[in-house]
């Protein structure tokens, strides 16, 4: 298809870049494809989504579905309507010359250019070190889990432990409690909560533990964790690392004051833009973090570039606008 067909603009090659390829930046990029759009998906590998070993609460998936099973299907939806997935590095994003459009340049070194931009970079997880047992084998037996939204309730009535010493770690053991009655809140260093926090918990029925851990070991059915002064293990059928994670919005800080403190993209980014032309979807805005979050997210930003680049080239009736 010729690329004046797609487009009113003669200009830059592309009308949209998106960068990552997760559920948001996969979805933003098939419904782009679909409005008729030059659109180019770059990603380095990483999309947190390529680690779930199985989800069960994605709409239409009640038997669960695999992460990269997910991102292969929903790859080759946004590929199948003309979007292009390019897998590298995104080292530097800048407004293009003269204001028009924004560049981008590449691990490799190449640039691309693009009349309009969508920020779907995810998290990094910060992930707990196991003194034995593979850390990625454990999450795949379900004895390491980091989500308890995704896979609380594949663990009701289990041996719940979470690990994390603040007030993080108190609300996701209160949250599991909802799923199990035996749910232990551990320190990784030291506890740091209130009395009127540790209340909260006891009258919860969440335990806490005073110890500091010394070993995590995953076997295939459980975690064992070794607390100070402690003769004996304890052993837990899934533990929880309360470590938060850590949104990858150096691309978009690099556009201007966009990220809070925490350096995560306001909320409204999917909806609103972060500036004319630019949008963020999924994990690395403030919000929830799941997969069907990140795919309405996905789909209203592209929704909005695409009417956003339509005022640009005339299209839209001027009571509309």
């Amino acid at each position: 298809m010729k690329a004046d067909s797609r487009s009113a603009d003669e200009g830059l090659a592309l009308d949209v870049l998106i960068v990552g390829a997760g559920p948001a930046g996969l979805t933003a990029g098939m419904y782009l494809a679909r409005y008729r759009r030059r659109v180019r998906i770059v990603h380095d590998g990483s999309s947190r989504a390529l680690w779930v070993p199985r989800s069960r609460n994605i709409p239409g998936f009640p038997e669960g579905i695999a992460g990269p099973d997910l991102i292969a299907r929903m790859s080759d939806h946004a590929v199948r309507y003309g979007a292009e997935i390019v897998e590298s590095r995104v080292e530097e994003i800048a407004c293009g010359q003269n204001d028009e459009g924004f560049s981008t340049r590449l691990a490799d070194g190449a640039t691309i250019d693009a009349r309009g931009l969508i920020l779907a970079t995810g998290v990094d997880t910060n992930l707990a070190e196991l003194d034995s047992g593979d850390h990625n084998v454990a999450v795949r037996n379900g004895v390491l889990r980091y989500c308890p939204i995704c896979d609380g309730f594949e663990h009701s009535d289990e041996r719940i432990a979470v690990l994390g010493s603040d007030l993080h770690g108190a609300a996701e053991a209160m949250f599991l409690r909802q799923y199990s009655r035996d749910v232990t809140l551990i320190p990784k260093w030291q506890v740091a909560l209130t009395d009127r926090q540790r209340g909260e918990l006891a009258a919860s029925g969440v335990d806490v533990l005073e110890g500091r851990v010394l070993r995590l070991d995953a076997t295939e059915a459980t975690m064992f964790v070794t607390i100070e002064g402690e003769a004996e293990p304890r052993r837990f059928d899934t533990l929880y690392p309360a470590f938060g994670s850590t949104p990858r919005s150096e691309l978009a800080a690099m556009l201007g004051p966009l990220i809070d403190p925490k350096g995560c993209i306001p909320f409204g980014a999917f909806s609103d833009g972060l500036l004319p032309g630019v949008y963020a979807a999924g994990d690395v805005i403030e919000g929830l973090d799941q997969i069907s979050v990140a795919i309405g997210q996905g789909a209203m930003a592209a929704t909005r570039l695409h009417n956003w680049l339509r005022e640009q080239d005339g299209h839209v009736m001027a009571d509309q606008k």
